[in-house]
């Protein structure tokens, strides 16, 4: 039945752009939509990059809205530059001055923000076709499982690398993510992030700033102006940064130069079981989405950097149109020995697992 539906799915959306790429790439190389659907939230992705392109839930009145920024087609994701809904990598968030050492070996990787990198290098993660390995629409655990073979000296990072990324429906309105990475020859820093922009409200509805969020740290990590960390941690005490009780994005907003764009320190430390990361509730809509996670860092990143970008349906997205909730490694930690490590070798390989609760059941009072 699977099979069947990607084939339909080539087939209806091939005069639209969003099929595959090229029709001489061979099958594992061309590009299409699939979707999961459960009970009543369903959520679209593509192989190109891993993405997930729609999820759709309804509001506490039963309207259905896609929640998920992204584009019509899938030339308009190969041109994005804002890693609007992909797996970004192989390290995710930024390294300074695009270098590092291990194990006595100095790396230059390929730098793509002034003098740093970002997301993975010019061509990382975000920007490559996985592999559909599996796909299972139906049952009570519908999922789709993509994987990226990367290359030793892709962007500068050294050793074969196997990356596995799993998508699946669960329960009531839940999306479980699972990235899975194997270091096949070399040790190598890994660090994969989900890097969906969501705004409760729709994607066409214009800004996050009046939902509230609450974020479950008491520390951040400390950058410098190109938003490298600097090895610092601060308490999140009196600043703007600070998310332990719920307040709307907006509050103090208005107190930093653009946005927030910060790594948080998740209270309860890195380790193979799940931890709040974050609850982010819309009181108009009544949807609210809570997120847990295995990993050490949580990126909160306000969509600082859009500027009319024309997205889905015509509906332009300006900055503030969304916000990003990456739970990561920190970021640079591959030259910062005090941070929890980003380091995969073949006989300790990377496990970063994520899960996504929707509802209409309001977190905590009004």
């Amino acid at each position: 039945m699977a099979k069947i539906c990607v084939l339909l799915c080539f087939i209806l959306l091939a005069a639209s752009g969003f099929a595959n790429v090229s029709g001489s790439e061979p099958k594992e190389k061309k590009v299409g939509i699939y979707e999961l659907k459960k009970g009543d939230l369903s959520v679209k992705f593509t192989n190109w990059g891993a993405t997930i392109i729609s999820l759709v839930f309804p509001d506490k009145n039963g309207k259905l809205a896609d929640v998920v920024l992204g584009y019509d087609t899938i030339k308009e994701y190969t041109n994005d530059t804002s890693y609007i809904g992909a797996i970004v990598g192989r390290v995710a968030n930024r390294i300074g001055g695009a270098q590092f050492t291990l194990n006595g070996t100095h790396y230059k990787l390929v730098a793509n923000e002034g003098k740093n990198v970002l997301h993975g290098g010019l061509i990382g993660f975000s920007d490559v076709v996985w592999k559909v390995q599996k796909y299972q629409n139906e049952g009570d655990a519908p999922h789709i499982v993509f994987t990226y073979h990367s290359a030793d000296g892709e962007e500068g990072f050294p050793g074969d690398l196997l990356v596995t990324v799993s998508y699946t429906l669960l329960g009531d309105k839940q999306l479980s993510v699972k990235m899975k990475a194997k270091a096949l020859n070399k040790p190598t820093p890994v660090n994969l992030a989900q890097h969906t922009y969501w705004n409760l409200g729709g994607h066409n509805c214009g800004d996050i700033l009046s939902q509230y969020i609450k974020i479950f740290a008491s520390q951040i990590t400390l950058v410098d102006s190109h938003l490298i960390p600097t090895g610092k941690f601060a308490s999140v005490k009196g600043t703007p940064y600070d998310f332990l009780k719920p307040k709307a994005v907006g509050s103090r907003i208005n107190k930093l130069a653009s946005g927030y764009d910060i790594n948080y320190v998740l209270d309860g430390g890195a380790g193979n079981k799940l931890k709040p990361a974050a609850v982010v509730y819309d009181k108009k809509s009544g949807r609210v989405l809570e997120l847990s996670t295995n990993a050490p860092g949580l990126q909160f990143y306000t969509s600082n950097f859009l500027k009319d970008v024309k997205g889905k349906g015509g509906f332009v997205y300006e900055p503030h149109a969304a916000l990003c909730l990456e739970t990561q490694g920190f970021p640079d930690a591959v030259n910062h020995p005090n941070f929890p490590s980003t380091i995969v070798t073949p006989k300790k390989p990377y496990k970063h697992n994520m899960l996504f609760k929707f509802s209409n059941k309001a977190p905590y009072a009004s």
